[in-house]
């Protein structure tokens, strides 16, 4: 399922979804809703016991839901979650007494309405990502970094299907030729440096990061564009010549300023205040 992860708001509470674009359908975190319509102080607990009910009254429909990986409200680690489709919680939400029903039946169908209004009107998808990152605590100036990066990611990935390569492990592939090049660093390498797991990388980087890794994706369509390669081979060297460019202004900057441009800063510390956005050159790691 390649899903993308998001928040909607009810009324006052936020509630954990993800689009699935293969099914084209929302899936919403079960015991997010249930908190909601119930306002019980253990929605996990309430869910599971209804769970069971359900089960034991032979309500397959319900209770035969899918898991996906989202970040806790608690510590922003991403547990696998029970998550329903709107049809799917449609029929729970008959199953829960709650004077919220009519309300959030009406939310669910919103929800549906404002996917399709963003598919006219790719500028809604904007705002809504940018409104997602205000509640998340980011600054607005890092906010239109993080958005411009998103648009750059969006071109390379569509230049890489006209070319012919598949989405998953060959897009990752590619991906993280670029980061290598251009940071010293895997994905996987960098994510640990920044002392991540699950997380979003790129949520997770400075303002100077999310510039150099966007210079690095842009010079690798621009030079596909170009060249026209065939092949994932042909691709991949293209990738490393991409990253190599912003390598370069890396370590132009590196050399201009003393200091580190990839740095152990996390979401963590850009929330908020924003914190310098170089570290000094004892931080780095090669």
């Amino acid at each position: 399922m390649a899903e993308e992860l998001d928040l909607k708001k009810f009324e006052d509470n936020l509630i954990r979804t993800a689009w699935d674009e293969t099914q084209e359908k929302w899936y919403f975190s079960i015991v997010d809703v249930i908190g909601v319509l119930t306002d019980s102080p253990n929605p996990n607990n309430y869910w599971k016991v209804l769970k069971n009910r359900l089960k034991a009254e032979g309500n397959q429909s319900v209770t035969n839901c899918n898991q996906l990986k989202m970040a806790s409200p608690k510590d922003g680690k991403r547990y696998k979650t029970d998550v329903a489709d709107t049809e799917q919680l449609l029929r729970l939400v008959q199953s829960i007494p709650s004077p919220k029903a009519e309300p959030f039946k009406l939310w669910l169908a919103q929800v549906g309405s404002e996917r399709l209004d963003e598919e006219q009107d790719p500028e809604l998808t904007i705002e809504r990502a940018l409104q997602t990152y205000l509640r998340m605590g980011y600054s607005e100036d890092w906010i239109n970094q993080r958005l411009k990066t998103i648009e750059v990611r969006k071109d390379l990935t569509d230049e890489w299907r006209r070319r012919g390569i598949q989405p998953g492990q060959q897009f990752a592939t590619l991906t993280d030729i670029i980061s290598k090049a251009w940071s010293g660093k895997t994905t996987r390498q960098y994510k640990s440096f920044k002392g991540l797991t699950k997380e979003n990388l790129r949520d997770n980087m400075t303002n100077a990061e999310l510039l150099l890794n966007a210079l690095a994706e842009l010079s690798t369509t621009q030079i596909s564009q170009v060249e026209e390669p065939a092949g994932f081979e042909k691709s991949a060297e293209i990738a490393r010549r991409g990253g190599g460019v912003a390598r370069a202004a890396r370590e132009q900057l590196e050399k201009e300023t003393g200091k580190a441009v990839v740095t152990p800063q996390n979401a963590q510390e850009l929330r908020g205040v924003q914190p310098p956005l170089l570290s000094s050159m004892d931080d780095k790691d090669h």
